[in-house]
């Protein structure tokens, strides 16, 4: 029984959005921060530093380890990406080099995020009203009008930002996550069984996600995506639907259904032969005695980190609430339900919530169809003052940090970055004026008699988020790397030490231990293995332990050194005094 849709749109408010300006939008929001920048903590850096082992020493590739430390590495596809990444490009920079595959997950997850809604649109039950007398949005325009609406939701998206371009495996089960909604949605239009298409972006996709740290999360999918094309099955032929918008019959369920469980056992077992299933879920969780602050901080995370998708998400869940059980609305939900699971049952929680922004963002694109002119104008006015109003405060304390004008912003990143040497360049100053004239542009005409694109409403967020990602990335980037990584710290330490020589380590963490291995060019060893060493760098915490190992007159202390940002992260560097005892 076909239930009406809550969707009445025109064929003038289905015009699609530029190919160019989406390109452009897509460059402004991927390039920036992959480039340019250090490996920050704790665990972009820590990523990058079993990247780096594994290229280095060519094994541990079933048990990716930094000097021997495992606490907190998740996956193996994540780390074997960015080592082959350093290993195929010597010639370039290692945190580039592993950098580099990170840019093509973000650019597929975008890709697949468009082509996901532009086949969740051409759903029979998520089309428009037809009219009485024609001029209804014809299907295959509406379907890439939507379709461009999801992309800027997820780029409008918060919390994308920084997560997305981190080397971790967070941004690994992002994209795979995402080549697995894809095929669900395009399946209708595709037969399972070619090479290439859905099926093989499928199989990809939960292979992938099993394999970067989140086996169950990937059979928690396949299984619902089971059910969604056995609850969707329309028996007829196999159409080979070549042509984006292209209509014929859909393909056969029966085979997605065989294809979805094959690949979904075969995964979760590959998964279980390379001993990468984790019990992580803790049911303790939901009881209503946790901690409060643990729950207000899971509420803060579910309140911003997915806005401005979250609202229009619950607003397309009440105005289609007679087709919650329709393809467009069940497959998103489903993906975005185990999303949020996974982030109240585990300690993950940004990167477990990362997963369901390309769902989210797909149901708040079907909240257009249906909004009121007035909530639209809402949400426009909303973000032209609050993205407005951030790209200003990020201008005014870059030229505070420049000429120290103001004077309460210029000693206000003195005292937040002590030691910070500011510095000017011309390209970032470039590309940050670029991208402020473009939306200042942007704003004119929204605000202008360009009124008709159903994406309209999402055009503001998505540049808004875009521009002041761009901002920090540029004018704001030397100190977010001097804030952010371990660079200070490892250049104080390299200049207590013989480079040429060895050093143990006792008590570091992995994201030090990789700093000082990048960023010094030390030859670092455990202390186990370093009975000769002249020197030894130990964390604060360790300096007991130290104490109960070693003779008081072995060691001669020479330096404590601090991290800038972080009083607490302390590290001592000693020399011996006594070699070869």
């Amino acid at each position: 029984m076909n239930l009406p849709s809550p969707a009445i749109i025109a064929q003038s408010a289905v015009r699609r959005l530029p190919r160019l300006a989406l390109v452009l939008f897509g460059v402004a929001y991927v390039l920036p921060g992959f480039v340019g920048r250090g490996p920050w903590k704790s665990a972009d850096i820590t990523a990058f530093g079993v990247m780096q082992e594994l290229a280095q020493t060519g094994s541990g590739w079933l048990q990716p380890s930094l000097m021997g430390q495992t606490a907190g590495l998740d996956g193996l596809l994540p780390y074997w990406l960015g080592a082959a990444a350093i290993w195929l490009l010597p010639f370039l920079d290692p945190a580039l080099a592993a950098r580099l595959p990170y840019v093509a997950l973000l650019a597929l997850t975008l890709l697949g995020t468009w082509y996901a809604v532009y086949y969740l649109t051409r759903s029979p039950q998520a089309q428009p009203v037809a009219f009485a007398f024609g001029g209804e949005a014809k299907p295959t325009d509406y379907a890439r009008a939507i379709a461009d609406a999801g992309l800027l939701a997820l780029l409008a998206c918060l919390g994308l930002a920084q997560l997305s371009h981190e080397t971790t495996a967070g941004m690994a089960q992002l994209s795979f996550a995402t080549l697995m909604f894809y095929s669900v949605a395009a399946s209708p239009y595709r037969s399972p069984w070619r090479v290439l298409g859905p099926a093989s972006a499928f199989v990809t996709g939960i292979v992938g996600l099993s394999l970067s740290g989140a086996p169950a999360v990937a059979s928690l999918l396949g299984l619902g995506c089971v059910v969604v094309e056995w609850s969707h099955s329309r028996w007829g032929g196999v159409t080979e639907d070549h042509a984006p918008g292209s209509q014929g019959v859909q393909a056969d369920p029966r085979g997605w259904m065989l294809l979805i469980t094959l690949a979904t056992a075969g995964a979760a077992a590959l998964a279980y032969a390379l001993d990468q299933w984790a019990w992580r879920v803790n049911f303790n969780a939901l009881n209503p005695s946790r901690a409060s602050t643990e729950w207000g901080r899971i509420l803060r995370l579910f309140l911003w980190f997915p806005w401005p998708a979250w609202p229009l998400a619950l607003w397309t869940l009440y105005r289609w609430r007679l087709q919650l059980a329709s393809r467009h609305v069940a497959l998103p939900l489903w993906f975005a339900a185990v999303a949020i699971g996974a982030t109240v049952l585990t300690s993950a929680f940004e990167r477990a919530l990362l997963l369901g922004l390309p769902p989210l963002a797909a149901l708040a694109a079907f909240a257009l169809p249906t909004l009121r002119r007035s909530v639209a104008s809402l949400i426009d006015w909303f973000t032209l003052l609050f993205f407005t109003s951030c790209a200003i405060i990020i201008w005014l304390i870059w030229v505070a940090m420049q000429t120290g004008v103001p004077r309460p912003m210029a000693n206000n990143v003195a005292k937040l970055a002590p030691g910070f040497e500011p510095s000017f360049s011309a390209l970032a100053f470039v590309l940050a004026l670029a991208g402020t004239l473009a939306w200042a542009w942007l704003v004119k005409w929204r605000t202008g008699q360009q009124r008709a694109a159903i994406w309209k409403s999402l055009i503001l967020p998505a540049g808004g988020a875009t521009l002041c990602w761009l901002l920090l990335m540029t004018l704001w980037l030397p100190v977010l790397d001097y804030a952010r990584s371990y660079l200070p710290m490892a250049q104080q330490v390299a200049r207590q030490v013989n480079r040429h020589t060895c050093v143990s380590v006792l008590g570091l963490n992995s994201a030090q231990i990789a700093a000082l291995r990048y960023h010094s060019k030390l030859d670092l060893r455990p202390v186990a293995q370093s009975q000769n060493c002249p020197y030894m760098v130990v964390d604060s915490g360790s300096l007991a332990m130290m104490k109960q190992r070693f003779p008081e007159n072995e060691w001669q202390r020479l330096i404590m050194v601090r991290r800038p940002m972080d009083r607490s992260e302390n590290v001592v560097v000693f020399r011996r005094l006594m070699p070869g005892a």
